[in-house]
C-alpha cells in the first residue's frame, strides 16, 4: 500500500498541473445577442459583394479592366477588401446602370475606387500613381 501511495502522489499531481493549465489557460467564452440590423447589415452587404462579383465576371468588363491595366484578380481583391458603405454605393451605382448597355460608368468608378486607394497607399496597382512616403 505505501508503494501504490509512493507511486500515485507524483501521477496525481502532474494530473493536477495539466487540468489546472488548461483551466487557466483558455479564455472565456462572451457571448452576447446581436441586433436585426446588424444581421440584416451583413447579408446586404453580402448581397451586394454578389451582385459586384457577377458584373466583374462578364467578359466585357474583364476586357475593359485590362484595358485600364488592372487585372480581373487585383480588382476582385480590391471588391473584397470594400467595408459595407463601400459596397451598397457600387452596387446601386452598377443597378443604375441601363439593362444591356455599356458598363463604362461602372468601370469609371471601380477604375475611381481603385485609383483613390492606390493614393492612399492601401494598394499598389498602377504604377502611375505616387505613393506616399512610408515611416
Amino acid at each position: 500500500m505505501e508503494n501504490f501511495r509512493r507511486l500515485a502522489k507524483p501521477v496525481v499531481h502532474a494530473v493536477l498541473i495539466g487540468f489546472l493549465s488548461l483551466i487557466l489557460h483558455l479564455p472565456a467564452a462572451n457571448a452576447a445577442m446581436i441586433s436585426t440590423d446588424a444581421v440584416a447589415a451583413g447579408q446586404q452587404a453580402q448581397e451586394a459583394r454578389d451582385r459586384i462579383t457577377v458584373a466583374l465576371a462578364r467578359n466585357d468588363v474583364k476586357q475593359a479592366l485590362v484595358a485600364r491595366g488592372a487585372s480581373p484578380a487585383q480588382v476582385q481583391a480590391r471588391v473584397d477588401s470594400l467595408t459595407g458603405d463601400e459596397l451598397q454605393q457600387l452596387s446601386a451605382k452598377i443597378d443604375q446602370l441601363p439593362a444591356g448597355g455599356d458598363a463604362i460608368d461602372a468601370l469609371v468608378l471601380i477604375f475611381l475606387v481603385l485609383l483613390l486607394t492606390d493614393i492612399l497607399g492601401l494598394t499598389d496597382v498602377f504604377p502611375f500613381v505616387k505613393k506616399p512616403a512610408r515611416r
